[in-house]
């Protein structure tokens, strides 16, 4: 991640397709926050699919630390879009689709901790949350894709998923931070999901 942060702001050249050339290095880190959350998501719903299979708890826990890790990895997506768009288009906030249907999700995610909190019994806490967690990531790629892709946005679209949208280096430096930021999130994850099993496991002695 030092050497994502020092190419970022050193090593890429200044994009010239931006009113504000350097405002392109945002990409570096805006996109993978949001690839990260996407992937956290996903990972939310599995456990919670696995946790409604086989009842185990440490599932529960992985779903719903996986859940509260895609929460801040989609604020941080807010964020960092917000200051795209106030340096590109003047004002933090636009309600350009991408935005809204960002902002939607993450009270998704917001509802699903209060559901969580209304329940006091560990074993209907996880249904509950579970199933919750199966809906969020159902809303998910709708929110994020097909709704903004389907409307008018004022993001710039193909920049990465075509071969010409992006600068080789730009490349380079745009997919050695996305990795950067998985490991990142995964460590925080294995980190809490290990804290939370052994706390449940003390309290239950």
């Amino acid at each position: 991640m030092s050497v994502v942060i020092w190419a970022a702001i050193i090593y890429a050249p200044p994009a010239e397709m931006f009113r504000v050339q350097s405002l392109a290095r945002i990409v570096f880190f805006h996109v993978p926050c949001a690839m990260t959350a996407t992937v956290l998501s996903i990972a939310s719903a599995v456990f919670a699919l696995i946790y409604l299979v086989k009842r185990n708890l440490d599932s529960d826990i992985k779903s719903k630390t996986s859940a509260e890790l895609a929460t801040i990895f989609w604020l941080l997506t807010t964020v960092t879009g917000a200051i795209f768009a106030k340096v590109e288009w003047g004002t933090y906030w636009n309600w350009d689709p991408k935005q809204t249907a960002i902002v939607l999700l993450i009270l998704i995610y917001l509802a699903y901790f209060a559901l969580r909190a209304a329940v006091p019994d560990q074993r209907k806490q996880a249904i509950v949350g579970a199933g919750y967690t199966l809906f969020a990531a159902a809303t998910m790629p709708f929110l994020t894709y097909v709704l903004p892709n389907s409307t008018e946005s004022l993001h710039p679209k193909g920049v990465i998923t075509t071969s010409d949208g992006m600068d080789p280096t730009y490349k380079v430096i745009f997919w050695s931070s996305t990795a950067g930021f998985l490991a990142f999130a995964y460590w925080i994850y294995k980190v809490q999901t290990k804290l939370e099993i052994l706390t449940r496991r003390l309290g239950a002695i």
